[in-house]
């Protein structure tokens, strides 16, 4: 019978990053080893966030820190509030009326009462949703706020809202150096990673690839073109369309547009229905939650696509560039710390500029399998999630006064 109770361990990144610096690793790892860390996030799934600290929290168990995940709950009032703050955070607007405070601050309280989280060594609170815990504890250890989202324009009002509140934080992480604010609690810059050996990213047999694509009933017959991320405005499913049909216009492919719609987005599945009458025979929008045919779609296509808005980072991108796929991106945020334009990649700012690089990456398969190779070594060294656990390590362990304090 198969042994399924082995978990990823650091050791086996030695083959992508060398022995030496799994030694390091451990190294750091030794200083903090007794120390209990719990995550709170707003979903276990459904976009980069949940697909991050799935591994990340495994990953940390497995060098010796004992860590946790929490998920907080609330009604679908309030991720509406939530999924506002988001956008308004990435640039868009917000009524912030007193009602949308309340119902945010009564069910951050909620979470508060059901949560025991307060005699933890430190406390990692991801995104907006359950920033306001904090407000609920004489915290004696180390509470650090990770923002995930595109902090380079936010709303005035709604920061000011916030701020006091993520000043209360002993730490903030946001992805990119552009996202940094006018704040007393000390920033420092991690950008996201990637797992190589989960199931989006792990190698598959030809065999295996073509079986996912088939049970979706995808063609092959053509070059494939895919954008797979959250069906999100800000990640503009609708100009991936439209720069697909001017594409098509000089090359013939199909385009598939794979999605989930995550539990703390109540506009996902708004999104996601206003495509749907742009579906032909190659046109492809699906909405499941099937990690394996992201991989295959990763693996099989000749373009991919991120044509993102507002980014706080796109580990979709990185996924692809993993696969030896160069990446056709949006040039905002944390995409653009990924991609060097006509190096392993393309940045573009417009529906136009996209369908000229979906023809160039579909007519010239040489130049694509290049850039594709540059693509994976840009990963394997920048965007693998062993440098993302050494920079959380030394992050915990600059605490390390705090926690002698409390000896």
């Amino acid at each position: 019978m198969r042994d399924n109770s082995r978990i990823v361990q650091l050791e086996d990144y030695e083959r992508y990053i060398g022995g030496e610096a799994v030694e390091r690793i451990f190294g750091k790892v030794e200083k903090i080893k007794d120390l209990h860390v719990v995550n709170v996030s707003s979903t276990y799934y459904g976009g980069g966030v949940a697909t991050l600290l799935s591994s990340l929290t495994i990953l940390l168990n497995s060098v010796g820190l004992r860590t946790g995940w929490r998920v907080i709950q609330g009604a679908p009032d309030f991720f509406s509030i939530t999924k506002k703050m988001h956008n308004a955070l990435q640039g868009g607007t917000i009524n912030l009326s007193r009602m949308k405070k309340q119902v945010y601050e009564e069910i951050i309280y909620e979470n508060v009462v059901r949560n025991h989280i307060a005699a933890h060594d430190v406390v990692v609170i991801h995104d907006p949703q359950p920033l306001g815990m904090i407000g609920h504890y004489t915290h004696h250890s180390p509470w650090i706020w990770r923002c995930h989202v595109d902090m380079s324009n936010p709303d005035p009002e709604l920061w000011e809202y916030l701020r006091p509140t993520i000043e209360r934080y002993d730490a903030v992480v946001f992805s990119c150096e552009e996202y940094r604010q006018k704040l007393d609690t000390p920033q420092v810059i991690f950008m996201p990673a990637i797992d190589p050996f989960s199931i989006t990213n792990r190698d598959l047999s030809e065999a295996r690839i073509n079986e996912r694509l088939e049970h979706y009933d995808i063609p092959t017959d053509l070059p494939l073109v895919t954008q797979i991320s959250r069906f999100d405005k800000w990640k503009d499913p609708e100009g991936v369309i439209r720069a697909f049909k001017k594409a098509r216009k000089e090359v013939d492919a199909t385009l598939v547009l794979l999605g989930n719609i995550a539990t703390d987005d109540p506009e996902g599945e708004k999104v996601y229905h206003s495509l749907l009458d742009e579906r032909d025979e190659r046109v492809i929008i699906l909405s499941v939650e099937d990690t394996a045919l992201v991989n295959a779609l990763q693996r099989k296509a000749a373009v991919v696509i991120q044509k993102s808005k507002r980014e706080g980072f796109g580990l979709t991108v990185a996924e692809a560039m993993w696969k030896g796929n160069p990446v056709i991106g949006g040039n905002v945020g944390g995409i653009r710390y990924q991609i060097a334009d006509g190096e392993n990649g393309y940045l573009v700012s417009s529906v136009e500029e996209t369908a000229e690089r979906i023809v160039d990456l579909i007519k010239d398969e040489k130049r694509r399998r290049q850039m594709g190779e540059r693509a994976r070594e840009t990963v394997r060294e920048k965007f693998l999630l062993s440098r993302l656990l050494e920079q959380y390590l030394e992050l915990f362990g600059s605490f390390e006064t705090v926690f002698r304090l409390r000896m």
